[in-house]
């Protein structure tokens, strides 16, 4: 089976994961481990010292040993530096891959089902990618946690059996005894997860909508809604910090009280002669050793429940299905005008059997009654509803699905209301690969893109012109600046069929003048076909036709002054 069409769970994600990077998990682990190993091998080293070398008063014997445990810290720190090195390059790639494959799946120009919201996507995409990356750090901590510790039991069985017995047969039952909350962990984990993850989603929504929440005065309304959602992620926050806390004081407590158990059982031994002075500090300092693996192996439960439920989200979205099936590309038909429009029948949300004809070269405006029907109309114009249910959309004779993805942005292109803006510069927000050098602002073509869009005088109002810095969705430029320069993107582009929805809604009545002026200059200059649904009365006065769109059905058609004269409904539309 293809890895597209495969069904991942939680577990398939960890185990390729692993599998993937085993290269360099592998030497990586290796050197992690055996730079535990030098720990452990200290303590035993300095208990060797101290009865060869300092009980004896051998100078010679203490300098050469001295000499070995020099050596052996080299060893230690170098094995660390090295297989670090591998594991973060291998956290690090493996990040970005989850990423890639993750963006690609959100991505996809078919559009995905799926019940997350844009911060969600988001968070699931970066986060929760890196998340599920960090096994590759968890595995071989846990590798050196387990081998460091049974070798340090090993030691001490060589030294005495009961203390080795206590550490090999003690710990293993203390470790398991904690596993008992894991469940638990895991559940309280993965809905802490969840839940901060639906309150990013909701801060990135209500951000992006700032401006026009603060223009229907709902900001209090926002507020509320953040205020609630912020309050149950802290609240599952809490739940799972409450139990983590309570399951980390308790490993922490029994792992000193295991370590000094073994030390108390030691200097018992000393006492009565049964060990030496050396052997007395390998094993008080073997027994400071076992806390780290001990405190180590307790919090493994959190760390599952953690990468599990992040490689969990991760599943959830490469297993979103498509919203629209693959279509055969088709070339342009002879005979039919690639400008030419036709939608048939659209019954998408409020749409009740519309049907709309557009010619090559024609400007035409639609105004809708209802807010909703123009996002309707857009949703099907754009591709994102493609079902026959919803409607029938042709460009140049052709289905939408049916135009080759390397022709589509050519053949038709629709401009959102709410358009993006890039981290960047003005240049590579000109253009969709982000290029700058694709932009001369001396050709002949972006400059009348910058001018019948007025967005010229953007440029003018920065010293440094086309390479003025852009911060995230466009927030380093007023909202009539970024609406004027995504329609000169649009422009820029020159495509068949051009579809606007409300280009001009953050400008002053002059500029919007201007920009209608503009865009029947600019498109009717190669005969281009232009579809704007508006309201505004100096785009519907500059249009060839306008269509009036009244319960989801076409009421009428006309020039403006034609419907302004013949409908007084018309005349209370344009004017809201």
């Amino acid at each position: 089976m293809a890895e597209a069409a495969k069904r991942w769970t939680g577990g398939a994600i960890l185990r390729r994961t692993v599998t993937r990077n085993l290269r360099r998990l592998t030497p990586g682990t290796g050197l992690i481990i055996a730079h535990k190993l030098c720990e452990v091998a200290v303590p035993v080293l300095i208990g060797i010292i101290v009865d060869r070398a300092v009980a004896t008063g051998s100078v010679g014997a203490l300098i050469g040993w001295i000499a070995v445990l020099a050596t052996l810290f080299v060893i230690l720190t170098l094995a660390y530096r090295f297989g670090a090195r591998l594991l973060v390059y291998a956290i690090a790639r493996e990040s970005h891959l989850l990423r890639v494959e993750l963006s690609r799946k959100i991505l996809n120009r078919l559009g995905i089902r799926t019940d997350h919201k844009v911060g969600e996507l988001l968070s699931i995409s970066s986060s929760d990618a890196d998340a599920t990356s960090y096994l590759l750090d968890y595995i071989p901590q846990i590798a050196a946690a387990v081998v460091g510790t049974a070798v340090c039991g090993a030691l001490l069985l060589r030294i005495d059996l009961p203390l080795g017995l206590m550490v090999l047969i003690g710990v293993p039952v203390v470790v398991a005894g904690l596993q008992l909350t894991a469940p638990t962990i895991a559940r309280r984990v993965e809905n802490q997860q969840a839940e901060v993850s639906r309150g990013t989603a909701l801060a990135t929504d209500l951000i992006s909508g700032h401006r026009p929440l603060a223009g229907i005065g709902a900001q209090a309304n926002a507020a509320v809604r953040y205020r609630a959602a912020s309050r149950r992620s802290l609240a599952a926050t809490l739940r799972a910090a409450r139990i983590q806390s309570v399951h980390a004081g308790v490993a922490a407590a029994a792992g000193a009280l295991a370590a000094t158990a073994v030390a108390v059982f030691a200097a018992y031994l000393a006492l009565h002669g049964d060990l030496s002075l050396g052997e007395l500090i390998t094993v008080i300092g073997l027994a400071q050793f076992l806390i780290a693996p001990f405190g180590l192996l307790a919090i493994v439960p959190s760390w599952v429940a953690e990468t599990r439920g992040s490689a969990n989200r991760v599943a959830n979205v490469l297993n979103s299905a498509t919203r629209h099936q693959q279509q055969s590309a088709k070339p342009a038909r002879p005979g039919v005008a690639p400008g030419a429009l036709s939608v048939r029948d659209a019954r998408h949300a409020g749409l009740d059997g519309l049907s709309l004809d557009v010619e090559q070269g024609e400007f035409v405006a639609v105004l809708t009654s209802d807010a909703r029907d123009a996002s309707a109309l857009i949703d099907l114009l754009s591709g994102q509803e493609r079902s026959i249910e919803a409607g029938i959309v042709r460009v140049g004779g052709r289905l939408i699905g049916e135009i080759p993805p390397g022709e589509r942005r050519t053949s038709l292109l629709v401009e959102h209301h709410h358009s993006a803006l890039f981290s960047g510069t003005l240049a590579s927000n000109l253009v969709v690969s982000g290029v700058e050098g694709l932009v001369d602002a001396q050709d002949g073509a972006v400059q009348a893109a910058l001018a019948a869009s007025c967005a010229a005088d953007v440029i003018d109002l920065h010293p440094d012109g086309l390479a003025h810095a852009v911060f995230e969705r466009g927030a380093s430029l007023s909202g009539g600046q970024r609406q004027r320069w995504t329609l000169a993107r649009a422009l820029i582009v020159d495509p068949d069929v051009l579809v606007l929805h409300d280009p001009t809604t953050s400008v002053d009545a002059v500029t919007e003048q201007a920009i209608a002026d503009g865009i029947r200059r600019v498109r009717g200059v190669g005969g281009r076909t232009t579809v704007v649904l508006t309201s505004s009365p100096a785009l519907l006065a500059a249009a060839d036709r306008v269509v009036l769109v009244v319960d989801g059905r076409v009421r009428a058609e006309g020039t403006h002054l034609e419907l302004v004269n013949a409908h007084a409904d018309y005349r209370t539309w344009v004017m809201r």
